[in-house]
Parts: structure tokens; C-alpha cells; sequence
């Protein structure tokens, strides 16, 4: 039995990039010989102080529990056969935990899904951001043994393409799929799921809907998962909370999924998430061609990729008016999601990256 210690932000099932990088492979790997022990530094009743705006004293205290929890992780390196670190091992601008863990005996796997090198702190938390380093991404990636990209523009920032692999986000599609939900004939519900560090990606396409809502009306139905309080003085907008376990059922209320991004260095590294669960559950998914959209998405075929503000109107009009467009975009994606973006199809090398890391040296990798 192989130990695996896991250095993350977050409770289990609470972060999306947790949860779609690699939490959804453990069961598979634990059958396969591997035990996993978690290390978050965000606890469920901190987390809703940390990202909320205010509250600083109590978030100065939060961040000094983050530093004693990686000093007790510090004593116990030695005991793992393989330290996980996802993103950043602690949310101060130093690598000193990530050179501790390579020093430590442990193989050390570091795996990321965004432009983490550039500046990208949440809204809530600002006043904090001269504590973060994003360059320190730099010094985490040569300390790993191995890491993991989650796409081909993110494995070409990291400067050491021999210990690279690229492992795409993938979704669950026994989790992810279409549901039978009774259909309100009456509205087409264009939805978006996200969170208050995207929100300003859905904002991109307001004057999009606003048209849309000027010619079609009460026929359009906005509603925004993950964003339960947002609201818009010219959309009637539904925003419903996300949780783990509702998640499935609310994306089967939409009818379309939109997926808008800015063509900026952060939004090339998006690993699609978005899409990829929008397509799982056969949703027909209008997105912007960035990062990895363009390759997931064949436009016309599963899905579709506009520019502008005339091309997300005329797309997003297309599919209003048929549902047979809808259907049959919908079920291509939920295929190309299967073939290509499932944990069905990749949890067997993630399985040989963690057995060749355990076994063998840091040149058996390439991209």
C-alpha cells in the first residue's frame, strides 16, 4: 500500500478543481493499492468568513491556522511515499513547504489547471493580495517529481517538459449525465455555473442576453448556479446555490450552456470545465474560443464557438428557435465527452503516472 499525502485548499467535494483534477479518481487508485490522507487549510465554518468581503481580523487568524497546519504537515513528509500538492501547498508567496516535501524522501507530484503564475486574487480578498507570489509557481514546478497540466498551454509555461504530463480535466459521466426532469415548454433556460471569481466572464455577455430578452421575453429564462444572490436591473435573473449534491439536477434545467471568456493569458489556461459538465449531461454548449474550448468543442458539430456580440446573438437565437439543434448538438457533446474527457477513459494513466512515479525516476516522463 502506497501513502499519499494530499496538500490542498479545500475540504474535500468543495472545490471544482479539487474535485474534477483528481479527487475523482481516488476510489479507482485506493482499489489499485494507494492510501490517500487529506491536508486542507480551509475549514467548512472558516470558509465562509474567508470569502466573503470584510471580516479581516478574523481572516488574518484564518491565514495564521493555514501556517500551523503545514508545519504539522512538515513533521510527517517523511512518513508518504508520494506528497500531492494541487496549486500552491499554502496561500503565502513562498515555496518553502514544496522544497521541504522535495527534500523529504516523497515523490512529489504538483498538479495545476490555471494561469496560476499571473495575479489572480478573489474579489473578498484583495487587501491580501501583497501576500501572494505567483511567480513561486516557477520554483513548485522544479521541486515536483512529476507534474500534471491540465492542458497543452498550461504543460508549456511550466519550463520542464521532461516531468511533465498533460492529464486534461475530466468530468464523471456515470455522474455526470442527462436526466429525464419534466420540461417547462413555455421558457428556454440559458443557464451559466460559476462562482464570484468568474462572475465578471458572465457579465461579458449581458448585452447579448438584454437582446435576446427584448425580442424573445418571457421566453428566455436566465438562470446562473453558484451565484444565489446576483442580481441584474435589466435581466430577471434565477441564481441558485451550488452544492455538490443538487449539482446534476440544476445544469438539467438548462437548456443551453454558455461559457464566455475573455481571450487573455488567465482564460488560455481554462481547462473548460464549464463545457465539459454543460456536455456531459447533454446540454448544447455556446462558448468562446479560448483555451481549451477549441479543442473540445467542433463547432457546429458538439457545440459551438463565437466571437462578438453578433455571433453569440445569432448562435444563442439558432438554438432558441429549435429544439431539434438543441438535441442534436446536445447528445455530440455528451459523445465527445465520453470518448474523450471522461474519467472512464483516463483513469488508467493517471493510474500508471502515480505506479512510474513510485517505481521509477523523474526521466521516465515527457509531455
Amino acid at each position: 500500500m502506497k501513502k499519499v499525502l494530499i496538500l490542498v485548499a479545500h475540504r474535500p467535494q468543495r472545490s471544482p478543481s479539487q474535485r474534477y483534477r483528481f479527487e475523482q479518481y481516488l476510489p479507482y487508485l485506493e482499489q489499485k493499492g494507494f492510501a490517500f490522507t487529506f491536508s486542507y487549510l480551509i475549514n467548512a465554518s472558516d470558509d465562509a468568513v474567508f470569502y466573503t468581503p470584510g471580516n479581516i481580523v478574523r481572516k488574518g487568524w484564518i491565514l495564521l491556522k493555514t501556517l500551523f497546519i503545514r508545519f504539522r504537515d512538515l513533521f510527517r513528509f517523511h512518513k508518504y511515499d508520494i506528497i500531492f500538492i494541487q496549486r500552491e501547498a499554502l496561500f503565502f508567496g513562498t515555496s518553502f513547504f514544496e522544497k521541504r516535501a522535495a527534500k523529504s524522501g516523497a515523490k512529489v507530484i504538483f498538479d495545476f489547471d490555471d494561469s496560476i503564475w499571473l495575479e489572480d486574487t478573489s474579489p473578498a480578498n484583495r487587501k491580501f493580495a501583497w501576500l501572494k507570489r505567483p511567480s513561486k509557481f516557477f520554483t513548485n514546478v522544479q521541486c515536483a517529481h512529476l507534474v500534471l497540466a491540465g492542458n497543452t498551454y498550461l504543460a508549456g509555461k511550466t519550463g520542464v517538459p521532461d516531468k511533465t504530463v498533460i492529464i486534461p480535466t475530466t468530468v464523471d459521466t456515470d455522474f455526470h449525465k442527462p436526466l429525464k426532469l419534466p420540461r417547462n415548454d413555455q421558457s428556454i433556460t440559458i443557464g451559466w455555473a460559476g462562482s464570484i471569481s468568474t462572475i465578471k466572464h458572465f457579465e461579458r455577455i449581458i448585452p447579448v442576453l438584454i437582446k435576446l430578452k427584448s425580442e424573445f421575453g418571457s421566453l428566455i429564462h436566465i438562470k446562473l448556479m453558484g451565484q444565489e444572490t446576483y442580481v441584474h436591473p435589466l435581466l430577471d435573473i434565477e441564481g441558485v446555490k451550488w452544492t455538490h449534491d443538487t449539482e446534476v439536477e440544476i445544469l438539467n434545467t438548462f437548456d443551453i450552456g454558455i461559457m464566455p471568456l475573455p481571450d487573455d493569458e488567465w482564460a488560455k489556461g481554462k481547462c473548460g470545465l464549464k463545457a465539459l459538465t454543460y456536455m456531459a449531461c447533454g446540454i448544447p454548449t455556446v462558448a468562446s474560443p479560448v483555451g481549451v474550448n477549441s479543442e473540445v468543442i467542433e463547432h457546429g458539430k458538439n457545440g459551438f464557438l463565437v466571437e462578438g456580440e453578433d455571433q453569440w446573438f445569432n448562435t444563442l437565437k439558432q438554438l432558441i428557435n429549435s429544439q431539434a439543434l438543441r438535441n442534436q448538438i446536445g447528445e455530440e457533446g455528451r459523445v465527445c465527452i465520453e470518448k474523450g474527457y471522461s474519467v472512464n477513459i483516463w483513469k488508467g494513466k493517471y493510474r500508471s503516472v502515480f505506479n512510474n512515479l513510485t517505481f521509477q525516476t523523474k526521466s521516465a516522463y515527457t509531455k
